[in-house]
């Protein structure tokens, strides 16, 4: 179990305290491929997303989400037998998409568009649920993102553990943080 936050508008964070749900990701630049986003331990993280959100003119009053995630079956990035065997799924990937005529998406980190990242989790997770003989819940992964905080560092600024729920029973409830 986790605590994780979803940065959205505050009329979501409302309807979905009043039963509502919400809404699966699929952009084709998603880090972790398609899911619902959540910061792990990340209130702060989250609603600087949501204000991001509002420069882009997707998001009208900045809100975090609070929920409490049961990662159940997690494809866990941060697991290195889940890497390795990610490592070893790529060249199958690669080939496929060879073979099918697709060139790869690539990946542009200064604009946060992970499209590689995205068509090959979106691919390796069936192939390893097909492998292992079960469904993956969740996906995680830590992400080193901004400035290094000094010289030769390897702490950055906006690093953080990010979620993304693909089956939303592993959702055990929400809740309206404190302020962030």
């Amino acid at each position: 179990m986790v605590i994780a936050y979803h940065g959205c508008d505050q009329s979501v964070v409302g309807s979905v305290l009043r039963g509502g749900s919400l809404k699966s990701s699929a952009n084709e630049y998603d880090w972790l491929g398609t899911g619902i986003y959540f910061w792990e331990h990340g209130p702060g993280r989250a609603l600087e997303w949501a204000r991001f959100m509002k420069k882009r003119g997707r998001v009208a009053k900045p809100a975090v989400l609070g929920a409490i995630v049961h990662l159940g079956n997690c494809l866990d990035l941060l697991d290195v037998r889940i890497t390795r065997q990610l490592r070893e799924a790529y060249p199958v990937f690669r080939s496929q998409m060879s073979r099918g005529g697709f060139g790869l998406p690539s990946n542009n980190p200064e604009k946060k568009k992970h499209s590689l990242d995205c068509a090959f989790l979106n691919w390796a997770i069936p192939f390893l649920e097909r492998s292992n003989g079960a469904a993956y819940h969740t996906v995680r992964g830590v992400f080193i993102e901004g400035a290094p905080l000094f010289p030769t560092a390897q702490i950055h600024a906006e690093s953080h553990i990010q979620l993304a729920v693909r089956d939303s029973s592993a959702i055990v409830g929400y809740f309206r943080p404190a302020e962030t």
